[in-house]
């Protein structure tokens, strides 16, 4: 999302971001819910605070929009918070760019509007986030990106997200979409990719970072992105740090990542790996 952002800034025109399922909008890691489940340890922990080794000058260079919003709202240097995607884009917008942040949920919508409120740039909902997807496009600026992170609370949200990903491209076809999704069931993954392929059409960049190997549905196994409309500085971007961030995230053995279209075409050009990075590269890519 910061990569994206970062890129439509390139250009002068305004444009808007909208997050269908925004969430609180930050995160207290001293809060009973962190401190109980400790992910951000192994996650931001691992890239900024006091624990974290510094990560590979090359890698912090192309990791800096997203890593200087988490600096910024961490003064101290000490990890106290962790901004959601809706601040993470408020930092990163310009005076003239907009956010629309929707929330559903009572008690998250109330820790967004205490986080957002007061910017002039952002316009908050309370709508259902598959609702809001459909309503608010195509945006006036005709520059936009849409952010779609579903809590994944119900049965068929996979489903939900291919479906509403493919009738939010026919509404705003030149928006760029940035879709989340948790990697448990691979099975239930491959279905949900063909379901994309077969209803979204070509444009579709996936990345995938698997924390730990094997298939145990029960847990999160990693997480990925399908980017549709993706800027063509993107994928050169993530190939720069998805093997640093698959290493120093991994849990275990069997952490692997993958960056390629959903939709193979016939311009795709196969990855020339020289051949003394080909055990590493097999190590942590699929």
């Amino acid at each position: 999302l910061a990569l994206v952002i970062d890129h439509m800034r390139r250009k002068e025109a305004p444009f808007r971001v909208i997050d269908t399922h925004a969430g609180c909008g930050r995160y207290a890691l001293g809060s009973m819910q962190a401190a109980k489940t400790g992910e951000w340890r192994g996650g931001i922990g691992r890239l900024l605070g006091p624990d974290a080794r510094p990560l590979p000058v090359e890698v912090a260079q192309v990791m800096a929009p997203y890593l200087d919003v988490v600096r910024a709202e961490n003064p101290s240097q000490q990890l106290a918070v962790y901004p959601g995607s809706p601040l993470i884009a408020r930092h990163l917008m310009r005076e003239r760019d907009v956010l629309v942040a929707n929330e559903l949920h009572p008690e998250d919508w109330e820790h967004l509007k205490a986080a957002l409120a007061r910017d002039r740039r952002v316009k908050l909902l309370a709508l259902d986030g598959w609702i809001a997807l459909k309503s608010l496009l195509p945006p006036k600026e005709r520059r936009g990106v849409v952010l779609i992170d579903p809590p994944f609370e119900e049965e068929d949200e996979l489903g939900r997200l291919a479906q509403g990903l493919a009738e939010a491209l026919r509404r705003f076809e030149t928006g760029i979409y940035v879709a989340w999704y948790p990697i448990k069931d691979v099975k239930r993954i491959a279905a949900f990719h063909a379901d994309l392929a077969a209803v979204a059409g070509p444009d579709l960049l996936r990345v995938e970072l698997l924390i730990r190997g094997g298939n145990a549905p029960d847990r999160l196994n990693g997480c990925g992105l399908i980017v549709a409309n993706p800027p063509f500085t993107l994928r050169d971007r993530l190939a720069a740090v998805l093997p640093e961030l698959t290493h120093r995230l991994a849990e275990g053995s069997g952490a692997r990542h993958r960056l390629d279209r959903l939709v193979q075409t016939t311009s795709d050009a196969p990855d020339r790996t020289p051949s003394s990075h080909k055990r590493r590269r097999r190590d942590v890519q699929v």
